[in-house]
């Protein structure tokens, strides 16, 4: 829910210039909701003994951090996903492309390390700030290289 109302903003933002809610809308909707998972876990497995102590049941808290690394991989690769739609679908260009797939590519092999790391929180420390990074990273090059002119058949065309 909170992922939701986090992604809300850039939603908002792009409806009213766009003055519509299209599959645009829905691709941002889809990458900042999906970009918030992976973020939050991370901070929930660096201060994994504060939300112990505070008994706050996050799901490194409640399942272990093997599953919440697991949860981190597969919200990753969503992401990674979404990113790349807001191109095939006609609403970014290849600046932004290169630069959504370098910071997916990049932000998943940090997930992936994770998985060999010795210590869980500062591989999580690290994931985390990685994080804002790349949700910067797209939200300029978005600005930099968007295009509102895509049509629901372009995107299709891509989907389908």
């Amino acid at each position: 829910i909170g992922s939701l109302s986090g992604a809300a903003p850039p939603v908002i933002g792009y409806c009213a210039v766009t003055n519509e809610f299209d599959a645009g809308a829905l691709i941002l909707l889809a990458i900042f909701s999906l970009w918030q998972m992976p973020h939050s876990y991370a901070i929930a497995i660096f201060r994994f003994k504060d939300y112990q102590a505070a008994n706050i049941p996050v799901l490194p808290v409640v399942k272990g951090i093997s599953v919440a690394k697991n949860h981190i991989t597969v919200y990753i690769l969503a992401f990674m996903i979404a990113t790349l739609m807001l191109t095939l679908g006609g609403y970014a260009g290849y600046k932004y492309l290169i630069v959504a797939a370098a910071v997916s590519v990049w932000w998943l092999g940090m997930a992936l390390r994770g998985y060999k790391t010795e210590n869980d929180s500062i591989w999580a420390r690290k994931l985390f700030v990685f994080s804002i990074v790349a949700i910067t990273s797209l939200s300029v090059m978005m600005s930099i290289d968007f295009s509102a002119t895509a049509s629901p058949e372009t995107l299709m065309t891509y989907v389908w």
